[in-house]
């Protein structure tokens, strides 16, 4: 995936739903966790938005959409995104190597926006561990050590040479997901019961529509989506700076 499909995946894919809907809404967590198991996945924007066009197309000759019905989530498009991403993968396969220009790409971020993502994200670990300190200390001591951590990155940003973007999102990647690792069990059994109840209750028109191991995936990336909310903590991929 591209760097600029990499960095606008989000935006792309909410302003493409909203065009198709016909209505500029805000798009729900639950489809913001779909989104993110398609871009973990490594869906290319392009079959996102083929699949969003059959699921559209089809659910026009439903019974719902006889009745007036609005295709209100993403949840219905994931099967026709999986089906075109598998598609695209399978004509890839018989093109051959890329032949690539001799220039760098340019860099989709400034250093100055990279080091303003990074120090927000650093002081907003910092304030939440503050409030945790007393309540919870072993996830506020795992906050400040991930506020250490991405602190030591800042020196890559002002090297002269070309930023390996995609090792510094590696790095944050794995920061993530051990704070993830980290918020799931530290978080009280009454927040993650309110999570799964309210997660359960959005998925409950699609669950029939996905296969377990999809479930399994969406499930995963709502839970640390709602828990990272619950907390106030900055998401650190830089995913998230577009």
């Amino acid at each position: 995936m591209g760097a600029f499909n990499y960095f606008n995946y989000f935006t792309e894919i909410e302003e493409y739903f909203w065009r198709k809907r016909g209505a500029h809404l805000l798009v729900s967590p639950l489809d913001w966790a779909i989104v993110e198991t398609w871009q973990k996945a490594g869906i290319p924007l392009g079959a996102v938005l083929k699949g969003i066009d059959r699921a559209f197309e089809s659910y026009a000759r439903s019974r719902r959409a006889a009745g007036g019905r609005q295709l209100k989530s993403l949840a219905y498009c994931v099967d026709a995104v999986l089906d075109a991403a598998e598609e695209e993968k399978e004509a890839a396969a018989g093109t051959g190597p890329q032949s690539s220009a001799g220039t760098a790409p340019a860099e989709p971020f400034s250093r100055d926006e990279l080091r303003v993502f990074f120090q927000r994200n650093a002081e907003r670990l910092k304030s939440a561990a503050g409030k945790l300190r007393a309540s919870q200390p072993y996830l506020a001591a795992h906050l400040e050590e991930t506020r250490t951590k991405m602190e030591e990155l800042l020196p890559l940003l002002q090297s002269p040479a070309q930023l390996d973007l995609e090792d510094l999102e590696r790095r944050l990647s794995v920061l993530e997901q051990k704070l993830a690792a980290a918020l799931t069990a530290g978080a009280s059994e009454e927040v993650l019961l309110a999570v799964r109840r309210e997660l359960d209750r959005q998925l409950a028109p699609y669950r029939r529509k996905m296969t377990t191991e999809q479930l399994a995936q969406l499930e995963r990336q709502y839970t640390q989506k709602r828990l990272f909310e619950t907390y106030d903590l900055p998401r650190l991929s830089l995913f998230y700076l577009a």
